[in-house]
């Protein structure tokens, strides 16, 4: 799941449970979580890919940022 999906996927859960003061942390971790992914990619990190591989491949797997 890219950081994108996740982050509506959360708005949208955080909206449903009454917590729309979760918003700009939730908007926050987003950001930083694709800086990070950004940094991995950029610096050639084999994190960087096998991260996103391994989230993308199990359908049922928690969204994580």
């Amino acid at each position: 799941m890219d950081v994108d999906a996740w982050l509506a996927a959360a708005l949208a859960d955080a909206e449903a449970r009454g917590l729309p003061e979760l918003k700009p942390l939730l908007e926050t971790l987003a950001r930083s979580t694709q800086a990070l992914r950004d940094a991995d990619a950029e610096f050639g990190h084999p994190a960087g890919a096998g991260a996103q591989k391994d989230n993308n491949s199990d359908p049922t797997a928690e969204p994580r940022p």
